[in-house]
């Protein structure tokens, strides 16, 4: 009977381990193609709910001094992308701050993540928001392999 007991246990926690994950460690892939077209043409094209919507509706107010280039898009374009990326943000709160419109300087990033400096330096590396540097499957939105 304690044999079944421990064996029942052992596979509770194997069951109930992807909800003690970070809720940013398995987010899915960006399935919004023009997001993935507009964003994902520079860089990885950031899944909605790494950023609350606050953020969000910051970054797509400055699109013209998108991080030092001019990422202006057609109206409707802005719109749509706008709507998708607030449509599925995080929460602010928990780590996530709607002010920071960078993801690399939300709190729950700061935590997770402690890059040293010879890190910035590696080429293939170079920036923290290079996420499939380290995290290979990035773009489907599995950051849980480093």
């Amino acid at each position: 009977m304690r044999n079944a007991a421990t064996v029942f246990t052992a596979a509770a926690l194997l069951l109930a381990a992807p909800a003690f994950a970070s809720s940013y460690e398995r987010l899915g892939s960006v399935a919004h193609a023009p997001t993935l077209k507009e964003c994902g043409e520079c860089h990885l094209a950031f899944q909605p709910a790494l950023l609350p919507a606050e953020s969000w509706n910051r970054i797509m107010d400055d699109l013209k001094n998108h991080f030092g280039d001019d990422a202006s898009l057609p109206a409707d374009t802005a719109a749509d992308i706008r709507a998708y990326l607030t449509g599925g943000a995080g929460r602010a709160g928990k780590g996530a701050d709607g002010k920071e419109t960078r993801v690399t300087n939300q709190r729950w990033f700061l935590k997770e993540h402690k890059f040293r400096v010879d890190l910035r330096q590696d080429q293939r590396i170079r920036s923290p928001a290079n996420c499939q540097a380290c995290h290979i499957d990035a773009a489907k939105g599995l950051y849980d392999d480093d």
